[in-house]
């Protein structure tokens, strides 16, 4: 799928980095919105509204510093494998360039927020799988990948005789399952 999309959109990955070909970058520049026109288009109650979207970027960044700082010293004591954050925070949406400033500082926000919310969510998970692998009594929407593996709730034998083998699950990955 990855391979058809960039021979579509005529991009490659080189070291991690997208390239678009000459030509290609030089059709998208062209499709790029100039900020005036995109300020005076945009409806006043984005605009309004964008000063409250912002605001959760300092609570966000901290979490991202906290739950990193956890893993590096709880992870190690428990001898977990730490989650790689440079395998959840892709901020690659920057390099388009039909983007203009503007919407290029919107989707690097947006891609770190929900970046930053998957990677906290692996670390939570391992933590669960580690601590308290038992399912709930309901199903989330989306519960996380490990939560298959738990104990069914309620099941106080399984528990016991579990909770090390999950714990030495958890230990042994390496990276995080695609």
């Amino acid at each position: 799928m990855l391979k058809e999309k960039s021979e579509l959109f005529q991009y490659s990955l080189e070291q991690g980095k997208v390239r678009f070909e000459q030509g290609m970058k030089n059709f998208l520049k062209k499709q790029r919105t100039g900020i005036w026109h995109y300020l005076r288009t945009t409806p006043l109650r984005h605009l309004l509204s964008a000063p409250l979207v912002y605001a959760l970027f300092v609570p966000i960044a901290l979490i991202d510093f906290s739950v990193t700082l956890y893993q590096q010293i709880c992870f190690r004591i428990y001898r977990i494998p730490r989650v790689h954050r440079s395998d959840y925070l892709i901020l690659d949406r920057g390099q388009l360039a039909y983007l203009n400033a503007i919407e290029k500082i919107n989707c690097i926000y947006c891609g770190y927020s929900n970046d930053v919310i998957e990677y906290v969510r692996e670390v939570a998970a391992r933590t669960e799988q580690y601590w308290c692998p038992i399912k709930h009594v309901r199903r989330s929407p989306d519960p996380h990948r490990h939560s298959q593996r738990f104990v069914d709730y309620g099941d106080v034998e399984g528990y016991r005789s579990q909770l090390e083998q999950l714990r030495q699950t958890i230990r042994e990955i390496e990276k995080p399952i695609e």
